[in-house]
């Protein structure tokens, strides 16, 4: 077996997640967060677009962590960031903390909002 080390640019990978809180780049971060190419902030969830459309310069698909199950976003917040020109991609909290990993090692132009498990 071959192993390779993955190089995440300057950009940090999510390391875990647990009741309330995530692990991001070896620290631990309570609340809802977003982990983009800009860092990691805390996020006000589904009311808080603002710092989402913000980041449209530097990503192109956001991966909207929804907590423990998956859910629909409101149809407002997702045609804000639409209309800002970033893909929307909902998934439970868990498949978007991997996901983002992934195409992160990828150097993909991505950007995760978590809601806590």
């Amino acid at each position: 077996m071959r192993l390779n080390e993955i190089d995440y640019n300057d950009s940090v990978p999510i390391d875990g997640y647990g009741p309330g809180f995530f692990r991001i780049g070896g620290k631990v971060v309570e609340g809802a967060v977003v982990v983009s190419p800009a860092g990691v902030a805390s996020w006000g969830q589904f009311d808080d677009t603002e710092t989402l459309v913000k980041l449209a310069e530097v990503i192109d698909v956001i991966f909207v962590g929804t907590g423990a199950e998956i859910a629909h976003p409101p149809a407002a917040f997702r045609k804000v960031l639409e209309d800002a020109g970033i893909g929307v991609e909902p998934m439970a909290s868990p498949a978007a903390c991997r996901t983002y990993n992934v195409l992160l090692s990828e150097g993909r132009r991505v950007a995760v909002a978590l809601i806590p498990v």
